[in-house]
């Protein structure tokens, strides 16, 4: 059954996906002398080389929790090092946790955008950002000693396709899918930080096998992009915020989920600078001190306005 809310047709979506990543200009200043970074290599092919950037204070090799951190881009644009993430980064280095922001391959860049009835291209995007993560995830698993990682203590963290990637790489893992096959087997992702995400599933309702780690989703009510609730065609699906923190909250799954009325897309992006004591809460009482809470906020700024809204000409 079909949502009662109007959907736009996923190839203008996309392009407005694309849109609202086009002002990501600049790049990561660090904000103390005292925080640095460094560039590694974990996956080279003869086609593609995929690195990953590593923020810390203090030695590399001081083991500490780490925010893996997955940019969005509608899977055709975006970078590792966009200054859009530089409050977030500098905030959680301050707070004496690392950062690895991570590449992937975009899926849908130079492709045929999908459509409602063939979703076929946009699962293969998820699938393969989800992949490269894996693999950046198992680059630290590795080289944990050297790079200091507290592998018990990896979080995922994404925005818009990076969100979409983190909570579709924690729910495989959790699955034990196919594509999870190249982790070790007891490792699992200690929690998950979504702005403005949603699961693809070809099976029907999200379901965990295991229960997933704990889950802060933010999402704005009026997202026509990345769907708020569901966009779902018979056995097919994309789940959004509101739909899975329905699912956490059945199945006691600890949550956070923040939904803010009347905003769209813009909260693939907003969080990370205006909600950041929020963010070190969550990661200090449901990750670090695995308290099992079930919060939801219904958040509405009457004095803020939509910075991006869908043309009238995509509307016709």
């Amino acid at each position: 059954m079909m949502p009662k809310t109007k959907i736009y047709p996923l190839s203008i979506l996309f392009l407005l996906f694309l849109c609202c990543w086009l002002p990501s200009r600049g790049q990561i200043v660090l904000k103390d002398k005292k925080y640095h970074v460094e560039t590694k290599i974990f996956s080279q092919t003869d086609s593609n080389t995929l690195k990953l950037d590593i923020y810390y204070r203090g030695e590399l090799n001081e083991p500490k929790p780490t925010v893996l951190f997955v940019f969005g881009g509608g899977f055709v644009t975006g970078r590792r090092d966009s200054k859009l993430f530089d409050q977030y980064f500098n905030t959680l280095i301050e707070h004496n946790y690392k950062v690895v922001s991570v590449d992937y391959r975009l899926g849908l860049k130079g492709k045929k955008f999908p459509t409602a009835f063939n979703t076929s291209s946009l699962k293969s995007a998820i699938d393969t950002a989800t992949t490269d993560v894996f693999n950046a995830t198992n680059y630290l698993i590795k080289n944990a000693k050297t790079l200091g990682i507290d592998t018990a203590m990896i979080i995922l963290s994404g925005s818009s396709a990076g969100a979409i990637t983190a909570l579709n790489a924690d729910y495989n893992k959790r699955n034990a899918s196919l594509l999870a096959a190249k982790l070790p087997l007891k490792f699992q992702y200690k929690g998950v930080i979504s702005f403005a995400g949603a699961i693809l599933s070809y099976k029907g309702a999200p379901k965990y096998a295991i229960p997933p780690a704990p889950t802060m989703l933010f999402h704005g009510t009026a997202d026509k992009l990345v769907p708020y609730n569901k966009v779902r065609l018979l056995n097919r699906g994309f789940f959004g915020s509101k739909y899975l923190a329905r699912v956490f909250k059945k199945n006691n799954y600890p949550y956070y989920f923040q939904y803010v009325q009347d905003m769209g897309h813009e909260i693939a992006g907003s969080p990370m600078t205006e909600n950041l004591p929020d963010i070190l809460w969550f990661i200090d009482q449901y990750i670090i001190k695995q308290k099992h809470y079930f919060m939801e906020v219904d958040f509405k700024d009457a004095d803020k306005k939509r910075t991006f809204s869908i043309p009238k000409s995509f509307k016709k």
